[in-house]
């Protein structure tokens, strides 16, 4: 039934179409969540499949998917920061971000993360913070040899080691971050969720103005943390 449903259906619904009774589904979710089969969405109430149902598991359905997951959690994201932020959404195509969601603050800073937008990966902080949590030998079949290093027009890794130490930095601190490598006078930080594999599934990130400071861009990083690790625990139907 679910599998019918482009978008997630609500235990209500689920028990009077399947007809049985609402504790015995819940007890059913419980069980298919354990073993990752269904995802719950809290704010809506419903059950949706997982990823590990290939039978639909193509690229619109799966990124449908993440930005129901992330969006509630990227809106209060935003709401509780202190400063005027854009919060995205985006996952690695190739050696580059796609962005599929995005959430803005009134007075934020206008950004080149439209949704459906690519980036370099390298050059962004969400495309970082999923390189981070890449195996190595996956980065280096990314970034073979320095010429695959684009830059944009900040100054950006120009070398691999140079790349391999902010990828370092990004794994010991839990979250990424550039300045100005993307649009001069912006920086980022965002952090990746992992899938029940342990695979960077998604990024989120937010962009402000540049220079709010050490300690400040440290306590927006530990909020893109957060923020990640709840949609991780979504990702896992925890």
């Amino acid at each position: 039934m679910l599998a019918e449903r482009s978008s997630p259906v609500p235990a209500a619904v689920l028990a009077r179409e399947l007809d049985i009774p609402r504790s015995s589904l819940y007890q059913l979710a419980r069980a298919m969540m354990e073993e990752g089969f269904i995802v719950h969405y809290p704010e809506e109430r419903a059950y949706g499949l997982s990823s590990l149902v290939v039978d639909i598991g193509s690229a619109s359905l799966q990124t449908e998917r993440l930005r129901r997951m992330a969006h509630p959690l990227m809106e209060r994201l935003v709401a509780a920061s202190t400063i005027p932020v854009v919060a995205h959404l985006a996952v690695l195509t190739g050696a580059e971000v796609t962005y599929i969601d995005r959430v803005s603050a009134p007075r934020a800073p206008t950004t080149v993360s439209a949704i459906g937008v690519r980036l370099p990966a390298h050059l962004t902080a969400t495309g970082r913070a999923i390189l981070a949590a890449l195996p190595a030998p996956q980065v280096r079949a990314l970034y073979p040899h320095r010429d695959a290093l684009i830059r944009r027009q900040g100054p950006g890794p120009t070398t691999l080691p140079q790349l391999d130490a902010l990828l370092a930095s990004a794994r010991e601190r839990g979250w990424s971050q550039e300045d100005g490598d993307v649009t001069s006078g912006y920086s980022s930080v965002a952090a990746a969720s992992l899938d029940r594999n342990g695979y960077p599934a998604v990024a989120v990130g937010v962009t402000f103005r540049s220079g709010l400071g050490a300690a400040s861009t440290a306590a927006l990083g530990a909020e893109v943390t957060a923020t990640s690790a709840a949609v991780t625990a979504r990702l896992l139907g925890r």
